[in-house]
């Protein structure tokens, strides 16, 4: 048996009937779909990152670099110990909630940060062991577990109509107050809103006839698209392209800008080291914000893992992913890892639907991801380039796809509308996948005992809502300035 052969094995392409081409085809998709968080992460983190003795260019660069290596290692546990088609990297949403509520609100040293995503790490590794994340998730009311997925594909769709400006705040032209919150963006005064309806009706057409790799083809016609608009000058720079990129190819060249990257993020590490020592100095803060990572953390993992494996065809007929703890494992890992090199928690991306989408099924597609991944390590500079309008046309053609997940709720059972319901709704509104898993755990035992049927919730179901009803307390009066360190 030779090398590709035993590979094949390893990965049960014959049991999942899949090949190298429609994995490896998956894995690019999911990797183009989720590149963004190379540049995003970064972003987003140096706005409370600052290292003495060293500028804000240089430490995006670092954080650029940790953000790639946090992801090729759980990438790398997720293709070769889970065997599941998903991609791993620094959470959008979790790295905002780092930077702007912990470090900049809060005034949580970002040391000390650190530090609390290292251990809540360590936390969802030894639970993962032991099994009770996998309990703990399996407690989810069907109707919430099958809502999931819907409602990922909802928020999906949402985030990339905004990003596509297909919808747009809306601005009063007269300033009165207004009923509604956006509105419709005009593909007329926007060349990014009307080079991405040409890219979606692309998109679409190429899906709708069944063609092999519909999306990947998307993305990168709209990007080559929109670099060639740029370079005709039609439009400016910036404009259709990432902001700098333009110059930065142009001007610098393609290889003064690879030969210029900061690889060495030790700064990062020994920042995390120092914030290990603070922990002593304010143990009750630490506890706390340990405990607002692990929580928000916990249900956005699990809430992805199961919507995306839905979408998959992965859960079994209770609603439940066999051998859930190996995946959960993956973000454990990364997790962990990443804090210590000096990025905020790692977990699975919603954008790995896409890669699903297109066929992959097995860690082989997690493993082109973490190769991809790899590669993106030595090109840095040439990744900001990629429009990220482009990438997002994945995101609608997916969400839309995802919303097929509806078909499997009971709306003929108030137990099953409401829940479901208020699962599907909620994630969107609140750009959040645990608050839409939230509204439904709360609601279900609620309902159920509307309708008479309160025997029918398990006392961890009951724990799950009141731990929810805790945690928004505690939340909310952090915001609030109810509670303050």
């Amino acid at each position: 048996m030779g090398a590709a052969e035993r590979l094949a094995d390893y990965f049960n392409f014959s049991d999942h009937d899949t090949d190298y081409r429609t994995e490896t085809l998956a894995g690019i998709t999911t990797f183009l779909a989720m590149a963004y968080i190379i540049v995003v992460n970064p972003a987003i983190l140096s706005d409370a990152i600052v290292i003495e003795g060293y500028d804000q260019t240089e430490v995006f660069q670092m954080l650029a670099i940790v953000t790639i290596l946090s992801s090729i290692v759980a990438t790398a546990v997720m293709a070769f110990y889970a065997k599941r088609p998903f991609g791993l990297a620094p959470g959008m949403g979790l790295n905002a909630f780092f930077t702007y509520t912990v470090v900049i609100v809060l005034g949580v040293p970002w040391e000390l940060a650190l530090a609390a995503v290292f251990v809540e790490g360590i936390i969802f590794m030894a639970l993962t062991a032991v099994g009770a994340r996998k309990y703990i998730i399996e407690l989810f009311p069907e109707p919430v577990k099958f809502a999931v997925g819907a409602g990922i594909g909802i928020f999906l769709l949402f985030l990339g109509l905004q990003e596509l400006e297909l919808v747009v705040p809306y601005v009063d032209p007269d300033g009165f107050p207004s009923g509604t919150l956006i509105e419709l963006g005009n593909a007329i005064q926007s060349p990014v809103a009307a080079l991405s309806v040409i890219g979606l009706g692309l998109t679409f057409f190429l899906y709708a006839r069944g063609i092999k790799g519909s999306i990947i083809i998307g993305i990168v016609t709209t990007a080559i698209a929109g670099w060639a608009i740029t370079l005709l000058g039609i439009v400016q720079p910036d404009v259709l392209t990432p902001e700098g990129a333009y110059d930065d190819v142009t001007n610098d060249g393609i290889v003064s800008m690879l030969t210029s990257v900061q690889y060495d993020f030790t700064p990062l590490f020994w920042g995390f080291v120092d914030g290990l020592s603070m922990i002593p100095e304010d143990p009750l803060v630490f506890l706390l914000v340990v405990f607002t990572f692990f929580f928000v953390d916990f249900f956005d993992t699990a809430g992805t893992l199961i919507g995306v494996s839905q979408f998959g065809g992965f859960l079994d007929e209770d609603g439940n992913l066999p051998e859930i703890e190996k995946p959960l494992m993956a973000d454990a890992v990364g997790t962990t890892f990443g804090a210590m090199i000096g990025t905020s928690t790692v977990t699975t991306y919603i954008e790995s639907s896409t890669g699903v989408e297109e066929g992959g099924r097995t860690g082989f597609t997690a493993l082109v991801v973490g190769t991809f991944f790899l590669l993106a390590l030595f090109t840095v500079p040439l990744m900001t380039a990629i429009p990220q309008y482009a990438t997002y046309l994945a995101l609608v053609v997916v969400g839309i796809i995802m919303l097929q997940g509806v078909a499997d709720i009971d709306w003929n059972d108030p137990v099953w509308l409401i829940s479901s319901g208020l699962t599907i709704t909620i994630m969107p509104l609140t750009a959040s996948i645990a608050n839409g898993i939230a509204a439904g755990i709360i609601s279900y035992p609620l309902i159920k005992t509307a309708v008479g049927d309160a025997r029918d919730v398990s006392l961890g179901q009951w724990t799950l809502a009141v731990a929810f009803i805790a945690y928004f307390a505690v939340y909310f009066a952090i915001e609030a300035g109810t509670i303050t360190f």
